[in-house]
């Protein structure tokens, strides 16, 4: 199972899924070039809300389509710190979501 984490390292934020750098995705959407962030509701949030949805789903227009809804329900909280979230979590997040869309 995938397990997605993020943390602060030197003035930036670094995230990783199963220990290799999660891709930033700008081909689906340019949020924020400059990188992933958390913890509030901006363009970097976004971003690596697109990013996780677009690898754990494996499906781009999914991805697009649930990418702010779930960066509300789930990046948001993430702590400053740092974070770990499996795909599990993500799975049920996006499931959560799509239920309350229909």
């Amino acid at each position: 199972m995938k397990i997605y984490a993020g943390s602060r390292e030197k003035n930036r934020t670094v995230v990783l899924v199963d220990g290799k750098h999660l891709r930033l995705r700008l081909d689906l959407w340019k949020h924020s070039p400059d990188g992933f962030e958390w913890g509030y509701g901006g363009s970097g949030p976004a971003q690596l809300a697109l990013a996780i949805l677009a690898d754990c789903l494996g499906d781009d227009e999914r991805a697009v389509h649930l990418h702010q809804p779930f960066k509300w329900a789930v990046v948001t909280a993430f702590q400053y710190e740092g974070w770990a979230l499996t795909a599990a979590q993500v799975m049920d997040a996006v499931l959560k979501i799509e239920k309350e869309r229909k």
